[in-house]
């Protein structure tokens, strides 16, 4: 296997945001659905687009609430987002190296792009897939066609990394090889269910993975 191209989620995997997303959660759903949701509550809906989280919780309310959550998260984001220890310079030896890079996302693309910029990633990866660049979401394997196909590569020899069910899904969707994060806050026991190629212990690992 000859890895060439490396696709990453971006929340929970390269920058720790989890803090951030859980109190958008709670702020939001106290509005909406008050005293019914705590901490422990609003893990699942990590993950999946904010439309398909809110709308197990109010459907006819699905858009007020997005925004009432991005307010919140906006407001705050910068002295919540950090990038996880080992990302930063393991990010830039495989730039360096000469590997294609990009990000697939649920975010939408401006907000992906803040988080890059606040954690000092701007600048390495090649193509950022959001949620408002595709049709369907992850698991389905269509943000990482797209990614694949901006970056002229081929699903044999790349890779996407991720700290969630809907990342490793959409990899094996896609035909690409998988690697789970370890750190995910949803417990690695959740990643291993779906076997992923590998799992990440750090993101330091990855360099092993591609052979350095």
């Amino acid at each position: 296997m000859s890895i060439r191209t490396l696709l990453f989620d971006l929340d929970g995997t390269l920058i720790d945001t989890n803090e951030l997303i859980i109190s958008s959660f709670l702020h939001t759903l106290e509005q909406y659905a008050p005293g019914q949701y705590k901490r422990e509550d609003v893990l699942s809906f990590i993950g999946p687009s904010l439309w398909e989280s809110f709308g197990t919780v109010a459907p006819d309310q699905v858009d007020e609430m997005v925004e009432t959550y991005r307010e919140h998260n906006l407001k705050h984001h910068d002295s919540y987002v950090e990038a996880y220890e080992g990302v930063l310079e393991t990010i830039q030896q495989l730039k360096e190296d000469g590997y294609q890079l990009g990000i697939v996302t649920t975010k939408v693309g401006d907000t992906a792009k803040r988080g890059l910029k606040v954690t000092e990633l701007t600048g390495y990866f090649d193509v950022v897939i959001g949620l408002d660049d595709v049709d369907h979401e992850k698991p389905h394997p269509e943000p990482i066609y797209k990614a694949l196909k901006e970056l002229n590569a081929n699903a044999s020899e790349a890779i996407m990394v991720g700290d969630n069910t809907h990342d490793i899904l959409a990899g094996k969707n896609a035909g690409v090889t998988t690697a789970g994060v370890a750190w995910t806050i949803k417990g690695r026991e959740t990643l291993e269910k779906l076997e992923p190629d590998y799992m990440l212990e750090n993101m330091r690992d990855l360099l092993k993975i591609v052979g350095k």
